[in-house]
């Protein structure tokens, strides 16, 4: 099992404060960085992001009247090769339901006891254990589900190696299955590399991603999850300790899901989309799970999502089917051939998760017409 502790330091506390603190604007990066930088980056509208409040908007409710339908299934055993049918998955749809994977049952149910325990801590103890180091920490959330709050309930945003403030916390099974998640997420982009033709840039390099397991209660709201903020990622995984239906939303619109029980349900982020230059749909956001029916239940949600690092710059990977290194007859190289211009990464994280887009796409100012 791969271990996460390389990573811990990837999400560093950049901007020194609670959540509601503005960052400062990123000045140039280091050579390490994914991508290099480039011209594009608007410092108006950078300047209107770090300076002013996010804005608020009035959301449309989540749960819709869209059938619920089952994830398309991609196995993982020994004997079958899954590329053409993830390809067809994945650019269709931007989700499916991964089968015959290595992460036990018994783990995922420790890891959702643990997590369950985290929320009857008393909150000044989550907030000393866990505190607000964006993104990373603890989320109070709010208990009013009407339209003066966002009702999404508490949250917690751990990195990958459920790193805490304190020694008395014991998060061993919790760290264990997040690390096994992570494993399975690098497989995946190693796969959606191969199948859309373009290079693995998490291949082998430790530093040039991070991952994050958010937790978070389920069904407390009627309103979209991205109310309560996102994170741009590569890929999402989120194991299915029992059948729950779960709502999504692709770049075909809201859509109710029914994944079969172990399957973990891998979600395409904004990032995979980007570098496969447009190729792969995907799902802005989590996939948020309907509360549990049994009387006194409680429903939480454990998404491990794949990211980069805050240094990063993010670009189209043109495979070699586009970038055979030749000219356009209009003399353009392959390079201008990218649907996506390339842009900063802490910037665009930041600006998603405060703006609580929903009602636009906020890949499209950065897309090529």
């Amino acid at each position: 099992m791969a271990s996460s502790a390389s990573n811990q330091t990837l999400m560093p506390n950049v901007y020194g404060g609670a959540t509601s603190a503005p960052p400062p604007t990123p000045s140039t990066h280091s050579n390490n960085n994914l991508f290099p930088a480039s011209d594009t980056a608007d410092a108006f509208s950078r300047l209107l992001l770090h300076r002013l409040p996010p804005p608020t908007l009035s959301l449309p409710t989540r749960r819709s009247s869209a059938p619920t339908t089952s994830p398309p299934v991609i196995s993982l055993s020994a004997d079958q090769t899954p590329a053409d049918d993830l390809l067809t998955s994945v650019c269709d749809l931007g989700f499916f339901q991964l089968t015959h994977h290595s992460i036990p049952p018994e783990l995922a149910s420790s890891a959702e006891s643990e997590s369950l325990a985290l929320f009857d801590l008393p909150r000044d103890q989550k907030e000393s254990l866990l505190p607000k180091n964006w993104p990373l920490g603890y989320e109070c959330g709010d208990d009013d589900d009407d339209d003066e709050g966002d009702g999404q309930g508490e949250s917690f945003r751990l990195d990958g190696s459920c790193s805490t403030e304190s020694t008395e916390l014991s998060l061993a099974s919790l760290r264990e299955f997040t690390g096994a998640l992570e494993k399975l997420g690098l497989e995946i982009i190693g796969l959606l590399s191969k199948a859309m033709d373009f290079e693995n840039p998490v291949r082998d390099d430790p530093t040039r991603f991070c991952s994050m397991m958010w937790i978070s209660e389920c069904g407390r709201s009627t309103k979209p999850a991205l109310s309560s903020g996102y994170y741009p990622f590569i890929v999402g995984l989120q194991y299915q300790i029992r059948r729950q239906k779960h709502s999504l939303l692709s770049d075909s619109g809201w859509v109710s899901v029914l994944p079969h029980l172990d399957s973990v349900l891998v979600t395409i982020g904004d990032i995979a989309q980007v570098w496969s230059n447009g190729r792969l749909k995907k799902v802005r956001g989590r996939a948020v799970g309907e509360a549990a029916e049994e009387n006194g239940s409680r429903s939480i949600g454990m998404t491990l999502l794949v990211s980069l690092p805050t240094e990063s710059r993010v670009a189209p990977i043109l495979g070699k089917a586009e970038d055979n290194g030749k000219e356009e007859e209009d003399g353009e190289s392959a390079e201008k051939r990218g649907v996506f211009q390339s842009f900063d990464f802490e910037d665009y994280a930041w600006r998603v998760y405060h703006e609580r887009l929903l009602l636009k796409d906020p890949l499209d100012r950065y897309r090529i017409t």
